[in-house]
């Protein structure tokens, strides 16, 4: 075996010459300053000695809508100061203090910010494009060496260039490639047989990715549906390896998300103890039933599988085509049954999908405009730890805002060009 199964990480690399090398990589100097972590230290909401650049606002006269209850408040005030909202409610029963800036919103319905829960940001650039779309909170679907790692500590200390981000770190998968040459810590793997499959191996990938900070693990059971040459139903992993990823990652209070197709995968995926189910084109009924007695979500990327429709490669379009029927049927019975269901776009490699998309085809699946919406904003928060963060705009909540042309119950196509987003009370 090539990894001692008791030899701990070393911390000749720490997280912060961990995030000097990522901000490179995503194009920001989020470990330049203090915003590093010291050495060895855990992963914390805000890291010591950063001042992060929040905002004051007060955004006056729109119509305000609270996912969580459908509440709609016409002529409101919603009050943010250092980035958090203070007060919101119909205007004369909210107390606006005299020199904060005010945002009119006359004519606009004001909503809270969006969640992808499932993405991939690798630079400054796309995370900028993500906030633009409305997106201001985020959870990884993984980058290939802790670029998502840095883009968070840009958000946590310039909130104004990127959403807040839940960090996957590296993906652990059987063959890593050259994602070994992210971390000293994960080049032994090179030389494990077969690649990253004993449970000593998956064990070092999530330790490693802990060690670095990342705040899940990102895992795979089936090949990948985007490569025209690989099968997304051949399984890569097995029950008991999936198990040894969600005990390891656990040990560090950390959930796992699972990119998955085939039954069978699914299945296992979920009774080993994933947090999230991603993509799950073909889970069944007998896996859904399990996956709500176990709380665990659904995030089936919609809008990736609808791409690959749109592929010039024939053999992705097929696949788009045949898949995402299927997709919505899952989607719509996973509603039914009660499963919890999260909003993610998959985007990658430099291209950002709006996660409105996402919303309009979790619709289109058959959710109500409502629960579909709530799918990017009070259910996206609750899968990523921050339901008493993000997804309303009420007291105590972030300052996270959205200003649309029109009602998005009426017409949810409106989530994809916000007129303006707000990020901790700083307008993008």
């Amino acid at each position: 075996m090539c990894v001692d199964a008791h030899q701990p990480v070393p911390s000749s690399l720490t997280r912060r010459g961990v995030l000097a090398g990522a901000a490179v990589l995503a194009g920001t100097v989020a470990a330049a300053g203090p915003a590093a972590a010291a050495p060895g230290a855990p992963a914390s909401p805000a890291p010591a000695g950063a001042h992060a650049r929040t905002g004051a606002l007060v955004i006056r006269g729109g119509t305000l809508l609270d996912p969580a209850t459908g509440r709609v408040t016409e002529e409101a005030v919603v009050v943010i100061r250092d980035g958090v909202v203070s007060a919101a409610g119909r205007a004369g029963s909210v107390g606006v203090p005299d020199g904060l800036p005010v945002l009119e919103a006359d004519g606009h319905w004001v909503l809270p910010g969006l969640t992808d829960a499932h993405i991939h940001l690798s630079t400054t650039a796309e995370a900028r494009a993500a906030l633009r779309c409305g997106v201001t909170s985020a959870r990884s679907g993984s980058t290939s060496f802790y670029q998502d790692i840095a883009v968070r500590e840009l958000a946590r200390h310039s909130p104004g260039l990127a959403p807040r981000l839940r960090a996957a770190g590296v993906f652990v998968t059987p063959l890593p490639g050259d994602t070994i040459l992210a971390d000293p810590d994960l080049t032994p793997l090179a030389r494990a047989k077969g690649g990253v499959r004993s449970a000593e191996a998956l064990r070092r990938m999530v330790d490693v990715n802990a060690a670095r900070g990342a705040d899940v693990i990102k895992t795979r059971v089936n090949e990948r549906a985007g490569l025209p040459d690989q099968d997304p139903l051949t399984q890569v992993y097995s029950r008991e390896q999936l198990a040894e990823i969600v005990a390891a990652a656990r040990r560090h209070g950390k959930g796992v998300l699972c990119h998955s197709y085939s039954e069978k995968g699914c299945h296992d995926a979920v009774t080993a103890g994933v947090r999230s189910l991603e993509h799950g084109v073909f889970v069944g009924e007998r896996t859904l039933r399990e996956m709500r007695r176990r709380d665990t979500y659904f995030t089936p990327t919609l809008t990736a599988v609808a791409g690959l429709a749109e592929s010039a490669d024939p053999v992705l379009a097929e696949r788009g085509r045949a898949f995402l029927p299927v997709l919505k049927r899952a989607v719509r019975a996973a509603y039914e049954l009660g499963v919890p269901l999260a909003a993610g776009t998959d985007s990658s490699g430099g291209t950002v999908d709006p996660v409105g998309r996402e919303v309009e085809l979790m619709h289109a699946a058959g959710l109500p405009a409502l629960d579909a919406l709530r799918t990017a904003t009070t259910g996206a928060a609750r899968l990523l730890g921050l339901d008493r963060t993000v997804g309303r705009l009420a007291r105590g909540y972030a300052g996270d805002a959205l200003l649309l042309a029109g009602d998005p119950l009426s017409d949810l196509s409106l989530l994809k060009t916000p007129v303006r987003v707000i990020r901790a009370g700083i307008p993008v």
